[in-house]
């Protein structure tokens, strides 16, 4: 029976719809032998789905979503077989819910001077103790029928250089990677297409990741068509850096996005959990 890696999804620790045991129940139903959960800023989900996964036998891959900065533009890293406990990366966490908090009560305000009221309240009770992140305004704009979809919020109110968005100081990528790599674990690019950069900006990019330290980018997501898989695995080809492989998922509402259904990675690409093994 082949292994199914899937090294990056969410749970409701930050923005995901299902709780991280509910997260690898669903994992292991479609057929995922190597989970990482990814939350963003958090690794409050981590304890909860380790227990899980050694309880269906599957192998459980404690790992992060750091958001970071680079050249003025934010960026994911992916953290994979991090240490939780690694005292720095616990001393970020616990600095970055303040962050968001932050930029929430700002994202609240610019909201507000668009005739949209009530939106810190209602985020803060569906995210509980867990991370807020953007995606539970969004899901606010839709619920009160200020938008259609979750995309759509994001395309009028959230994105960069709309009404709401917020500049948030992040952390230097390199600062991001430091952490992940000290605490033991493997710095991976995330989405590297979804930031749209230019071909010379990906490349300058790509340099600077595996400068500070990056090992592996994502090749395979669950949005990626095969051309653009091609594309990332040539880049990763050419920078010397492994490849990885997560759906992104967040929810099951979103059929197009699932546990486990991802394309293979390239066959001339080294596998990112060859270096979790090393």
């Amino acid at each position: 029976m082949p292994e199914i890696y899937d090294l990056h999804c969410h749970s409701t620790a930050s923005d995901g719809a299902l709780s991280p045991a509910a997260l690898v129940e669903r994992a292991h139903q479609q057929g995922v032998t190597a989970l990482a959960l990814t939350d963003h800023d958090t690794t409050a989900g981590l304890d909860e789905a380790k227990r899980s996964a050694d309880a269906v036998g599957m192998r459980f891959i404690s790992g992060i979503e750091l958001s970071s900065h680079w050249q003025s533009k934010c960026l994911h890293i992916v953290g994979l077989g991090i240490d939780p406990a690694y005292a720095p990366l616990a001393e970020a966490t616990h600095n970055l819910r303040h962050t968001r908090l932050q930029r929430a009560e700002q994202i609240a305000l610019k909201l507000e001077k668009k005739r949209i009221p009530g939106a810190l309240t209602a985020v803060k009770k569906m995210a509980g103790e867990s991370m807020i992140t953007r995606t539970h305004f969004a899901d606010f704009l839709l619920s009160q029928g200020h938008v259609l979809s979750q995309q759509e919020a994001f395309d009028r109110y959230l994105a960069k250089g709309k009404p709401a968005y917020v500049s948030t100081p992040w952390a230097d990528m390199s600062v991001a990677i430091d952490w992940i790599i000290k605490s033991g674990g493997v710095a991976v690019l995330a989405h590297p297409l979804r930031y749209q950069l230019t071909a010379s900006w990906l490349r300058r990019l790509l340099n600077a990741f595996k400068e500070a330290g990056g090992q592996a980018v994502e090749i395979v997501t669950g949005r990626y068509n095969a051309e653009e898989i091609k594309n990332i695995a040539d880049y990763a080809k050419r920078f010397g850096l492994a490849g990885s492989a997560g759906s992104d998922f967040h929810s099951p509402a979103n059929q197009y996005v699932e546990l486990g259904r991802l394309a293979p990675l390239p066959p001339e690409i080294q596998p990112v959990w060859d270096l979790l093994l090393s």
